[in-house]
């Protein structure tokens, strides 16, 4: 009798940006940085699951204990909502996207580990049962809907659960200069630093500003885009958290330099441009390098495919 095959799955997802200043947990973007993660299924289904992560520098810290690595955790909440036992797996991962940087590494993981999942129970992928898994976990769904759809998504959570996700077509001809402060800022402190309630006036500036930014983006008034990312909800209550955001928030508005915002709760800094884009990442880095913080800069395109999962080739045990 011939020995069983092994199953074997690999995904890549893009990491994110979210907010875009004014679209506070409601806009997202992907971004041409990646995780990919291969799952492979044990021989031994009595075997304990294992991960093996690898990254370059400041990427890596994956925990690779089963019971605190989000890929395996999201893949178990997921196999749970789809009615089937997860089997024992391998993990072989490879990160660069960097951790707790507010490029969306958390979104990413959990859109992998669903994305797995669903791979390894042999059902077709569904976009909007994965979406709901997600949420269900990230309990917002900006990143996690550009990770797993790709380019430009708009989303939201209804009162029933489901979530709905309008993607489209970042410009080519604006890029993404992520500039990331060499700091650890959990997404849970960040929050915490949010008031419950704002007042009408700020609520009310934020909806113009996001309405403006869709209608700035589809029609290529770049030069709207500098007011449409104006925020009030929750940048000015994160500057406190970062030394040198307020300052590099307030960065010239040199030639090429489209807006500019903190990347979901941070501590990395986008600014949209579509030139000069060296001279826009020296003025980043120099505001943190004044309050003490040595930076990772990345000049970044827009992610348009979003997930990239396949199966890999049966290994026989």
């Amino acid at each position: 009798m011939s020995a069983p095959s092994r199953s074997s799955f690999e995904v890549r997802v893009p990491a994110s940006t979210a907010n875009l200043g004014a679209g506070f947990d409601c806009f997202g973007l992907a971004l041409d940085l990646y995780l990919t993660v291969r799952a492979t299924t044990h021989d031994d289904p009595a075997a304990p699951s294992t991960i093996r992560s690898r990254g370059v520098a400041g990427t890596a810290e994956l925990p690779t204990s089963p019971q605190q690595n989000l890929i395996l955790r999201a893949m178990q909440h997921t196999a749970t909502r789809l009615g089937y036992e997860l089997p024992s797996v391998r993990l072989a991962v490879q990160n660069d996207i960097p951790i707790s940087g507010g490029l969306g590494s958390s979104a990413a993981a959990i859109v992998a580990g669903i994305s797995l999942a669903f791979a390894l129970s042999g059902r077709r992928f569904s976009e909007d049962f994965a979406l709901r898994c997600a949420a269900e976990i990230e309990h917002h769904t900006d990143n996690v809907a550009a990770s797993l759809l790709g380019g430009f998504v708009v989303s939201f959570l209804r009162t029933d659960g489901h979530i709905v996700a309008l993607r489209s077509q970042w410009p080519k001809d604006i890029q993404i200069i992520a500039v990331t402060p060499k700091m650890t800022l959990d997404t849970s402190v960040s929050r915490a630093a949010l008031p419950k309630s704002v007042p009408l006036a700020d609520a009310v500036h934020n909806l113009q500003r996001s309405a403006l930014f869709l209608a700035a983006l589809g029609s290529g008034n770049y030069d709207l885009i500098w007011d449409a990312m104006q925020d009030r909800l929750h940048q000015p209550f994160r500057e406190s958290l970062i030394p040198g955001l307020a300052d590099a928030l307030a960065i010239p508005h040199v030639d090429g330099l489209v807006g500019i915002a903190l990347s979901g709760a941070g501590p990395t800094v986008v600014a949209l441009a579509t030139n000069n884009y060296d001279v826009i990442a020296r003025y980043l880095t120099e505001k943190f390098a004044a309050a003490g913080l040595e930076t990772t800069t990345r000049i970044l395109n827009s992610d348009d495919e979003g997930i990239l999962l396949r199966e890999k080739r049966a290994v026989t045990c």
